[in-house]
């Protein structure tokens, strides 16, 4: 019998992306940043570093490369919850916008967490009125997406439950009409396990 799929998101709900960037820049400039804000919802705006642009950004960029994307830290508390998805029949998958060359490291990034996640659907981001993840959700057909990023829930079918990630409400994308048509909500990973495993 077919387990039924919960599909994840990855930066902001199994991983923190923001300690991470931190990493990053203290890599590219020397030093590690000091946070401004805790409850930012960007990378950029938790941490005091400078805006970039041109050859600055680009070598910048650089850094964001196959070690960075196998070695970012897990949040509090995700693992677990996994586990505990897990443990309720459910098979887990990770959705991540991350380019495809990444995929694997990203597998390996979560596996060496302890998650129990074997399969990583990197589907690249590109603007659009449409969720870069909705062809490959479709596909799998899971019985919830769960995704911190609320224009990543557009074009997601009703028969789907979707749930959002409501972490940093300083600058959150979060907000607006969209919001009312989102499945649940939730503070992390944990809160939306305890919903999950309770209504199951």
């Amino acid at each position: 019998m077919t387990k039924p799929i919960i599909a994840l998101d990855c930066d902001g709900v199994l991983l923190d992306l923001n300690l991470a960037y931190a990493k990053a820049w203290e890599r590219y400039s020397g030093t590690y940043p000091a946070e401004l804000d805790p409850q930012a919802y960007w990378h950029h705006e938790r941490w005091n570093v400078q805006r970039l642009s041109g050859e600055e950004l680009i070598a910048f960029r650089a850094y964001f490369d196959e070690d960075f994307w196998s070695d970012i830290p897990q949040i509090e508390g995700a693992v677990e919850a996994c586990h505990r998805l897990r443990a309720g029949g459910n098979e887990l998958v990770c959705v991540t916008a991350l380019e495809d060359k990444f995929a694997n490291a990203r597998l390996a990034n979560l596996q060496s967490h302890g998650f129990p996640i074997s399969r990583v659907f990197a589907t690249g981001h590109q603007a659009g009125s449409v969720s870069p993840k909705a062809e490959v959700i479709h596909q799998l057909h899971p019985v919830a997406f769960v995704d911190d990023f609320l224009p990543y829930m557009e074009g997601i079918r009703d028969d789907i439950h979707t749930a959002l990630i409501l972490r940093g409400p300083n600058g959150s994308p979060n907000v607006g009409p969209a919001l009312s048509a989102v499945g649940s909500t939730h503070a992390h990973l944990p809160a939306f396990t305890d919903w999950w495993m309770a209504k199951s």
